[in-house]
């Protein structure tokens, strides 16, 4: 070997030492968390595509990218009301700019952002929590039991639902438990050695974790308090109290510098040191008993209906979020027992330095203990139970009580075996004793494996679904290459951006190829477009009811141009399902409403109809009868007058069999009169209703591939006459309805 391959080999040794991973066990354990991180990324990638049904995802994604973009504000400008994106507070900077921002603190954005920036994929920084959280489970179940202990509880973590499904998603509750495991492993390290370093690195991390979620940090940390205000309590009259104390103060003073960086973030942001931003955006969505409120959902969270939450979360969490689902629970509880039976005895590693093997198992049984105690006093988990979150999630508010389960599930596991095989040592040969565990695992392996199967079956599967109908749902948009582009969005869920279709989020700035705008009625519509320079418009609909993405649509994006002239003139042809005998057409605005006759309706009814300042009009068949109308002056049809400013017409066509069905076709065109004429933005939405004349996207006409009755079908186009200014050079004068980007 050659001197300069000796020197590598030697320095790849120094690293591999420096890491500890010269152990079987280390080395295994550094295995096993980069195959966690591995499989994370993978459901990430794959069973995530397109982000789960929690929108919270979204909230926390344009956040890393406003830190990318060193923005901790949005500031949309004239387009404010038409992008404010979900859970984001909005109020008015010092110059009185219009200022947004998030109802949660920055950590776990700037985690992912991490990802981003390091190996330019988000979804990076998934992986890599959770190989962190799996080292740092092994570390932690090492030091109150062992390390065989610590590597199946690495495998008791990886394989518990809760776990894989919720780290392989945007929030923020895997990232604060990487913290929290940070500060538990070097807290423990601390107490043993007496080194300051990894005191003041416990304090740093507890701080983080506060600044990331304050109430989960508090929880995760109450045990660790405990043991410290008792190793204080113990040295008080001793020699060591002096040393104690110090090393407990290297702990508190960077945990308390990064609760003055929270309370400093909080006045940065809403002005108040100790107004969080999530009590901004909802004053009563907090901790506690009595009436809690979130955007019009409100409830008495009394102590029963909190009692009832937390016995079905935790009964949910036992039984079907951890690994294995009932086995890892009652492994579990063996652990639990075993671990109770050696209290009677002495500790296991003995220390004079302040932490026991018995102490870490204590502290690990008060996580669990706090932590569900703890949730019983936040609503959130009754949301999320409500919600449906908690079946395609599991209970991510308790995704720290995680870690106690996974370590006594591998001390069930692995201190069974040994006593079995102490048991059967005594009447049997070593090689039988051997022999007998390994049936016993033989036999228990396959019944561990159906269980776990059966624990991630259902999970999965309800996620796959809604990913599937999502990437139906966006496949225009995929499909769509946007150059300083427009979309209007449809707003199931109210006037949120990224809320249901958090997969459509808007860059920090605004000015990327695209932006995504609430579609929110022809006043705001028009004023989004006026908002906005050179972008070509388009607007994506569906056909269904949005489920969140339980069941399919039928999803469509359409190309809008605005037409400017002294009127508009229009030209829809429909047509006839079978059985139809009956045909009116009717338009309408908010001002009234015209109804002509249509005498033989035959295979389909052609209407032309024109909109123009003195209002709007079909032309081509008899005036029956209407309201708000005002005369032409030349005798002829009346016209229905225009509200002032934008505002909305309505050319309608319905017909009727003879039982008295009908099938109605509405086409709403948004328009807005000035002096000089009309402007509408072409093609206008159009819905095809059963039995009913108005219908929201169950009745959207998404073109001629939809799946409609026989016989339904829809041909429109429009010119705007006497253009005072002229179109677009994108936006042809005349332009059919069907013309698909």
């Amino acid at each position: 070997m050659r001197r300069a391959d000796r020197r590598i080999v030697r320095g790849v040794r120094a690293v591999v030492h420096r890491l500890g991973l010269d152990a079987p066990e280390r080395f295994l354990a550094a295995a096993l968390a980069l195959a966690t991180g591995a499989v994370v990324w993978y459901l990430a990638t794959d069973l995530f595509a397109y982000h789960s049904v929690n929108d919270d995802e979204g909230v926390y994604l344009l956040q890393a990218a406003m830190l990318l973009d060193g923005q901790v504000f949005l500031y949309p400008g004239d387009l404010a009301g038409a992008v404010r994106p979900w859970f984001f507070v909005v109020d008015r900077g010092p110059g009185g700019a219009v200022r947004m921002y998030s109802k949660y603190a920055p950590v776990a954005p700037a985690v992912f952002a991490l990802g981003r920036a390091v190996a330019g994929d988000y979804r990076v920084a998934l992986a890599a929590v959770a190989a962190g959280n799996a080292a740092l489970t092994y570390a932690l179940a090492s030091q109150a039991f062992d390390r065989r202990v610590g590597l199946v509880a690495v495998v008791a973590l990886a394989g518990s639902p809760l776990f894989l499904l919720t780290s392989s998603v945007f929030l923020a509750y895997a990232p604060t438990t990487l913290f929290d495991l940070a500060f538990a492993v070097c807290y423990v390290r601390a107490a043993r050695t007496g080194r300051l370093g990894y005191a003041l690195a416990a304090g740093a991390a507890i701080g983080v974790a506060f600044f990331s979620r304050p109430y989960t940090a508090l929880l995760f940390a109450l045990p660790f308090v405990a043991h410290a205000l008792a190793v204080l309590w113990r040295a008080r009259r001793t020699g060591a109290f002096p040393s104690v104390l110090r090393r407990y103060a290297a702990i508190a003073v960077p945990g308390l510098a990064f609760v003055g960086v929270t309370l400093g973030y909080n006045a940065l942001v809403t002005g108040d040191p100790l107004l969080f931003p999530y009590e901004a955006f909802a004053p009563n969505d907090g901790l506690g008993l009595g009436r809690r409120e979130i955007l019009g959902h409100e409830v008495n969270y009394t102590a029963g209906v909190a009692l009832a939450t937390t016995v079905a979360v935790v009964a949910r969490l036992l039984g079907e979020w951890t690994a294995a689902g009932p086995v890892g629970t009652a492994l579990a509880a063996v652990g639990l027992g075993l671990f109770a039976l050696d209290l009677r005895g002495p500790p296991v590693r003995p220390s004079t330095s302040g932490m026991t093997d018995r102490e870490v198992g204590l502290v690990l049984v008060g996580v669990f203990v706090s932590v569900i105690a703890g949730n019983f006093f936040f609503w959130g988990t009754y949301n999320g139970l409500l919600s449906g979150l908690f079946d395609l999630l599991g209970p991510y508010y308790h995704f720290d009580a995680l870690v106690p389960l996974s370590a006594f599930a591998a001390a069930g596991a692995v201190r069974g075996l040994r006593a079995l095989r102490r048991a059967t040592a005594d009447r049997l040969s070593p090689s039988a004793a051997h022999a007998v565990v390994l049936v016993v695992l033989l036999v228990g392996a396959p019944v561990v494996a159906a269980a776990e199967r059966g624990a991630l079956a259902d999970p999965v599967a309800e996620n796959r679904l809604r990913t599937e109908n999502f990437e139906a749902t966006y496949e225009p948009i995929e499909r769509a290459e946007f150059d300083r582009a427009l979309v209007f969005v449809p707003t199931p869920y109210g006037p949120w951006s990224a809320h249901p279709f958090q997969h459509l989020r808007n860059d920090p700035g605004f000015d990327g190829p695209v932006i995504y705008a609430q579609d929110r009625g022809p006043a705001r519509d028009l004023a989004t477009i006026d908002a906005v320079e050179n972008r070509t418009l388009y607007r994506f609909t569906y056909r269904g009811g949005w489920t969140g993405a339980v069941t399919p649509v039928e999803p469509e994006l359409r190309r809008l141009t605005v037409l400017r002239g002294e009127r508009v003139e229009a030209t829809t042809t429909v047509g006839a399902p079978e059985g139809m005998e009956r045909a009116w057409v009717r338009v309408e605005t908010a001002s009234g409403y015209a109804r002509y006759a249509v005498d033989d309706p035959g295979d389909a009814v052609t209407v032309r109809w024109t909109v123009g300042p003195e209002g709007a009009r079909a032309t081509n068949h008899p005036f029956v009868a209407g309201s708000g109308l005002a005369s032409d002056g030349n005798g002829g049809a009346p016209a229905i007058r225009l509200p002032d400013g934008a505002s909305e017409v309505d050319l309608v066509v319905t017909f009727a069999d003879r039982a008295g069905g009908t099938l109605t076709y509405r086409q709403e065109l948004t328009v807005e009169a000035t002096d000089e004429g009309v402007r509408a933005v072409w093609p206008p939405e159009t819905r095809v209703c059963a039995l009913v004349t108005e219908c929201g996207t169950e009745g959207t006409y998404v073109g001629p591939d939809g799946e409609y009755v026989d016989g339904v079908a829809v041909e429109s186009d429009a010119s705007a006459t006497n253009a005072s200014r002229a179109p677009s050079p994108r936006s042809p004068p005349r332009v059919p309805m069907d013309g698909k980007p």
